[in-house]
């Protein structure tokens, strides 16, 4: 059995800022560093680095210098770069981030080629013997619906983290996922509701569940997380505690994680320990793709507790 990540890869751009730049204001960064990015991407080096079974990345690059550097980067991670597709009419994608003092960030994304993909998405071969497929919204919305159904039609367990939410057409990718993981605000723009509390994430995460998916995680941040599962189980999951510095990649390790440890059999409330552990991991270090925690690590913040 293998996971399948279909998503975007970009290059990201990051500064460090003491406080994030107001309109019509310049101010200097106190830092910048470069590496690669994309929900898409940082899910599956997640998944790479914590599963126990094969990982595919199923994304596109462009046919340009970016392109190049991209798939060196996730070859040098050991993503599996076989389903990765070089769109010839666009640039490869791009993200500019700031990241603040108190470790907010504010992401600002130029799709390119990851906005590529015809409306049928990539071929079903590369859902084949696949256990959980894993889905953001980096890609186009009918291309991910197609794939999301083909994920489906191979018995796979469908992930969708619902980032960023899109105007229209929600209904249509829940009905297609059997889990998603929402933070506050995805949360929010999904119901109409802001949780902030575990009670409030709970109501959220239950409403949801009736328009599709089996199992709603809602991610509090700092807080820990509320799930509900449309057969009337429910919980919260208390933060681990660690010194964050920046919060780039702490939703896609929590993603890759989950993947990994469902991929694995685990128990939805062993499953969730697990993403939660690499999540916030993912919070101690800089970056993007570079800031997910391994396997090792994971294992022992969760038997430190």
């Amino acid at each position: 059995m293998s996971i399948t990540v279909f998503g975007s890869v970009n290059l990201d751009l990051t500064v460090s800022v003491d406080l994030m730049p107001e309109p019509g204001v310049t101010s200097h960064a106190t830092g910048f560093l470069k590496g690669l990015g994309g929900k898409g991407a940082n899910q599956a080096v997640a998944a790479t680095r914590l599963a126990r079974c094969p990982v595919r990345f199923v994304a596109a690059i462009g046919a340009d210098a970016f392109g190049a550097s991209l798939r060196a980067s996730l070859e040098g991670l050991g993503v599996d770069t076989d389903h990765l597709v070089t769109m010839p009419d666009h640039d490869s994608g791009m993200a500019l981030i700031h990241v603040d003092a108190t470790s907010q960030n504010t992401i600002t994304v130029v799709g390119g080629a990851n906005m590529a993909w015809p409306a049928d998405g990539p071929d079903a071969e590369c859902f084949e013997g696949c256990k959980v497929a894993l889905f953001q919204l980096e890609t186009p919305q009918n291309a991910t619906i197609a794939a999301m159904r083909k994920a489906r039609a191979a018995g796979a367990t469908v992930i969708l983290d619902p980032a960023p939410i899109a105007a229209t057409g929600m209904d249509a990718l829940l009905a297609e996922a059997d889990i998603i993981t929402p933070n506050e605000t995805e949360a929010a723009g999904l119901s109409g509701k802001m949780p902030a509390t575990f009670d409030e994430a709970l109501d959220v995460a239950r409403s949801l569940c009736a328009r599709g998916p089996q199992t709603v995680i809602v991610k509090l941040g700092a807080k820990g997380l509320a799930y509900a599962c449309k057969d009337g189980r429910s919980g919260k999951l208390e933060p681990f505690k660690v010194n964050a510095i920046d919060t780039v990649a702490a939703g896609d390790s929590f993603n890759g994680g989950l993947a990994a440890a469902l991929a694995e059999g685990m128990e939805l409330d062993a499953a969730l320990r697990f993403a939660s552990a690499a999540g916030a991991l993912a919070t101690t270090r800089k970056g993007a793709s570079e800031a997910v925690p391994d396997r090792a690590d994971v294992d022992a913040l969760i038997l430190k507790g």
